[in-house]
């Protein structure tokens, strides 16, 4: 699982944070300023980290240039605090960013170097709310033996010929249920209503939960949770962390009675694994207490929450905006409907993965859109890659936007083209310059389902409906996501095999 800036940066999270952030920082600055200079004259730096450390600002004291950062990522142009400084240091510079001393690589072997880094170089960073949320057994920010394992018994789970089809048949059906619902005198928002499918989902395969009323109050709950994903480090009551952790507490509970009729029923001893809980129950390391799989379930809803429905959502943005790759991927998807009905098969998980097109409009939606921009790693020790040091104690951020849209890897990077993957296998795993699911050995082991659920979603909409989108913008900041939730207007088309 990877430590991104999609999974620290929830999609309820508003520019009242950054200027919360703003006038809390300005309120301290001059405090700071001394304090900074103090702390500086009695603990100087290493000469290594002085005299061999990158170019690069470190802003102002304490706060650095994070606000800088948050403000272009409000823009359209969110690369710009990276394309200036690229231009005036190089690909990888020094910065100052949410509170730690920063090097920022925008490189695409430099990053790649860092994530394949075990934990004896670097671990995951996050900011300090989010810490205190997950705590220190979460499977997000353990490393070493343990979290191997962990990485190891999901990843292997999530590729399990079972799961997929389970995931099939769960989100084919959700997919329908939504879908016949809607209306033509209305707007649909694409965001809203991937969101609630992509929940249930993520709900069966973590723990094995159907929908109804323990699923509707998770979720109700997990939103609460992730509202203080990116709040002012402060746990006194009335503050949004903790409300936040109450609502970790709450949703800990029912996952605690869950596993506990699991236990009863005997599912921990089966050989048949439902779902992930199963599978840590399963395995016979002591350290997998009940408390920690519990804890670990609902910290694994971070990263998976947002990136299903980003990436639908983005996907039918970009093909609304380019008719000449809509009627590709439709005309795919309808010849496949068409060979299905007249076997009189019902489609399965590989059917949805085996169209070339609609997997290059899911591979080009994940380079342009960058669901997860980055990861942050902290340094273990003075690491020296490619020339750069990097002091120890400092953090990495490996930013992978910089990358997708880089002219020397791609050409035309701002543009929607689904084509440039004709002939290039790129369904699983990572390159050097396609980085979508972070790499090494964190690389988010769902990879495969997202690609799926998106698939399943993409051809029964493209099969059953035309539509019109109204016009929208894209948010790149806190989280990527549309401004206005991706209103469109659907027909239905009876499309006959």
């Amino acid at each position: 699982m990877e430590s991104t800036f999609h999974s620290f940066l929830p999609s309820t999270t508003t520019a009242a944070t950054a200027l919360l952030l703003l006038s809390a920082a300005t309120a301290t600055v001059l405090v700071l300023v001394f304090t900074v200079i103090f702390v500086n004259k009695r603990r100087p730096l290493k000469p290594s980290s002085v005299n061999r450390i990158l170019s690069g600002t470190m802003g102002w004291p304490f706060i650095g240039e994070t606000l800088d950062f948050i403000s272009c990522g409000y823009t359209d142009r969110p690369q710009s605090f990276m394309d200036k400084r690229r231009l005036l240091y190089g690909n990888v510079f020094k910065s100052h960013l949410f509170g730690s001393p920063t090097i920022v690589s925008t490189d695409a072997e430099v990053s790649r170097i860092v994530l394949q880094s075990d934990a004896n170089s670097f671990v995951p960073s996050y900011p300090k709310s989010l810490t205190e949320l997950m705590g220190e057994s979460s499977i997000l920010r353990i490393n070493g033996s343990l979290h191997r394992r962990i990485h190891g018994l999901i990843g292997s789970f999530f590729k399990s010929p079972y799961l997929k089809a389970q995931v099939t048949s769960g989100m084919r059906k959700l997919v329908l249920e939504s879908m016949a619902a809607w209306r033509e005198d209305r707007p649909i928002y694409i965001q809203d209503e991937s969101k609630h499918i992509a929940f249930q989902v993520l709900g069966k395969v973590l723990i094995g939960l159907d929908p109804g009323e323990d699923m509707e109050f998770l979720r109700m709950q997990f939103q609460n949770f992730i509202a203080g994903l990116m709040s002012l480090p402060i746990k006194l009551p009335g503050t949004q962390l903790h409300r936040s952790l109450q609502a970790k507490k709450k949703m800990v509970r029912l996952v605690l009675k869950i596993i506990a009729d699991k236990r009863i029923h005997g599912v921990a001893i089966s050989q048949d694994p439902k779902d992930v809980a199963d599978v840590l129950l399963n395995d016979k390391s002591e350290k997998l207490t009940d408390k920690l799989i519990s804890d670990n379930m609902i910290d694994l809803m971070i990263p998976g929450e947002d990136s299903v429905p980003l990436l639908i959502t983005l996907a039918i943005k970009y093909l609304s905006d380019c008719p000449k790759a809509l009627h590709q991927l439709k005309e795919e998807n309808l010849e496949l409907k068409r060979r299905k009905n007249e076997l009189g098969n019902v489609m399965c998980w590989d059917d949805y993965l085996s169209l070339p097109f609609t997997q290059n409009v899911i591979t080009e939606t994940l380079r342009l859109g960058n669901i997860i921009m980055g990861v942050i790693r902290k340094a273990m020790k003075d690491v020296e890659i490619k020339g750069y040091l990097i002091p120890k104690g400092w953090c990495v951020l490996t930013h992978f936007r910089s990358v997708h849209l880089d002219d020397n890897h791609h050409k035309s990077p701002h543009e929607f083209d689904p084509w440039r993957w004709q002939n290039r296998d790129m369904s699983s795993g990572s390159s050097t310059s396609f980085t979508p699911f972070g790499g090494g050995l964190r690389l988010c082991p769902g990879l495969d389902l997202a690609r799926l659920e998106a698939s399943i979603f993409l051809h029964h909409f493209v099969t059953e409906f035309r539509w019109e989108a109204e016009d929208d913008t894209i948010i790149n900041f806190p989280t990527v996501r549309m401004k206005n939730r991706m209103p469109i207007w659907v027909k239905r088309e009876n499309y006959r095999g």
